[in-house]
């Protein structure tokens, strides 16, 4: 008789809404593939113009899940319910930061792959873009360390193809291996944490570790520290949070612009909902762990970045792309900075909405900063800071753009949103009684600000002999009127980015 029971418990019923926004971008990502297969050499373009409607139609299926939360995949046996796969707020919010920015990139990948397609296979290129975005969208919903684990690595593993996707190319190929090391390590470290974890509380739930974890005694008390602390550094590896930042300037010189674009913001939306999910939601009786360590690493994090971004010349081949990633290696301190305050603070869920909004901002004006790029780099191949001199003599609009998404960055107006988001990030600091961090990043901020205005006054500087004009297919307009947009209307209602970051967020 008890048998019934047990099988009636293990039977899991599937919400296919709730699971749509992933599987879309899985399912398109299988129907390109074999696509691919079929299609002659002179059609494959077409597969780009799927691949953006996949991913149209996969974020557009986040708003049937706004009336509310929806789980799926539970474990109902015992007297509780643990679910794998949730769909709140917080999932949402990240889901459309993720899908979002992997259209963006599709948009920025039609043109590239236009101009590189005899290095740049598209049905491969495709389905590993659209891969990693399913990955990237399950990871928020993950309530389990396995699910979390899968997700992180269904992400990251199409990222490596991608970096090294170029053919007879020596800087991608050597790009691809960092990424792939400091990414299998990162990994290594995670499932060790987790493996820990397991062995000492006997669940994989989130809700079930975060309740068990401060009743483990005797032996395995020691265990499960160990496990909290390498699940914690393997997700600092995601985030390229210092000293696990290594990879990220060569990486990001050696991958396809669109495909550097994609990690500075899709691949930190992965790493920074991950490290939420694990200290927030599993590990709060841990907090006197991770907060003053992950308060360290957003202090350590903002200075290194920001002084390797200072430390870029202006004549040196890729320089521009340098800049922007030691710039993200900054931001993604910033963004560090919430979830160390969530470790001290009264209500964590202010600080990681913070976090949040911050990261909405971020994706936004950095994907406008690598579509201006993109411009630039069509006719400028080393994409030198000093190639955007006179860049609004030549292209107006396209140089105003650049300005905006980086005054955002630097946190001055008009880009307003830029300048909430870090009185946010300061706020939160603040609030947690962590006072020396927020002057830590008061430095840092004026520090950014250099090497930010010295390329925004660049722009509209004198050009060296005839102006470049650089035309601007209209995928790329596309990117860039919907990054413009967004970051104008943002800065237009700042307030509402943190109200739809913050409300309900678990």
């Amino acid at each position: 008789m008890s048998a019934q029971p047990l099988a009636e418990s293990l039977v899991q019923s599937v919400d296919w809404l709730a699971v749509a926004p992933p599987t879309i971008a899985a399912a398109v990502a299988l129907v390109v593939l074999v696509a691919d297969l079929f299609l002659p050499e002179a059609r494959k373009a077409v597969l780009g113009w799927v691949s953006v409607a996949g991913l149209a139609v996969a974020t557009l299926m986040l708003l049937p899940l706004l009336d509310g939360d929806r789980s799926t995949f539970c474990l109902t046996g015992g007297g509780t319910r643990a679910c794998s796969y949730t769909a709140d707020h917080f999932t949402l919010v990240i889901q459309f930061l993720s899908l979002g920015g992997a259209l963006l990139t599709a948009l920025l990948s039609v043109t590239n792959l236009r101009d590189d397609e005899r290095r740049v296979p598209p049905g491969e290129f495709w389905f590993l873009l659209l891969s990693s975005a399913a990955g990237a969208a399950l990871l928020p919903a993950s309530r389990d360390l396995a699910t979390l684990i899968v997700a992180l690595e269904v992400a990251s593993l199409p990222a490596f193809a991608l970096v090294g996707i170029r053919h007879g190319d020596e800087r991608s190929s050597e790009a691809a291996l960092k990424f792939f090391l400091s990414s299998v390590t990162a990994t290594a470290v995670s499932l060790m944490g987790v493996s820990f974890v397991y062995a000492s509380t006997g669940t994989l739930y989130l809700t079930q570790v975060a309740q068990r974890l401060p009743h483990v005694g005797g032996q395995l008390h020691t265990l499960a520290q160990a496990g909290v602390v390498l699940t914690l550094i393997g997700f600092a590896f995601k985030t390229a949070a210092v000293p696990f930042h290594f990879w990220v300037p060569d990486t990001y010189v050696g991958a396809p612009l669109p495909v550097a674009a994609y990690l500075s913001v899709v691949g930190k939306a992965v790493g920074f909902s991950g490290l939420i999910l694990v200290t927030v939601v599993a590990f709060p009786s841990y907090a006197d762990v991770w907060g003053p360590a992950l308060a360290a690493l957003a202090a350590l994090t903002m200075t290194v970045g920001n002084v390797g971004a200072l430390r870029q010349q202006a004549t040196r081949a890729y320089s521009a792309v340098r800049l922007l990633a030691w710039s993200s290696v900054g931001q993604a301190g910033y963004l560090l900075v919430p979830i160390a305050a969530a470790g001290y603070a009264r209500d964590p869920q202010k600080a990681i909405g913070s976090t949040v909004a911050y990261a909405l901002m971020y994706g936004a004006v950095n994907l406008g900063a690598f579509a201006v790029a993109a411009v630039v780099g069509r006719s400028r191949a080393l994409n030198r800071i000093s190639d955007y001199r006179g860049l609004y003599a030549a292209n107006p609009l396209t140089a105003l753009l650049l300005a905006f998404f980086l005054l955002c960055l630097a946190g001055l107006p008009p880009g307003v949103i830029g300048l909430f988001a870090k009185v946010t990030v300061f706020s939160a600091a603040v609030d947690a009684g962590l006072g020396w961090l927020a002057v830590v990043m008061a430095v840092n901020v004026v520090i950014a600000l250099f090497y930010y205005l010295q390329w925004t006054a660049l722009l509209f500087r004198a050009p060296e002999g005839e102006p470049a004009r650089h035309r601007v297919p209209a995928p790329l307009t596309a990117a860039l009127a919907l990054t413009g947009v967004l970051g104008v209307a943002l800065s237009g209602a700042p307030q509402l980015v943190l109200r739809f970051a913050a409300t309900g967020l678990f």
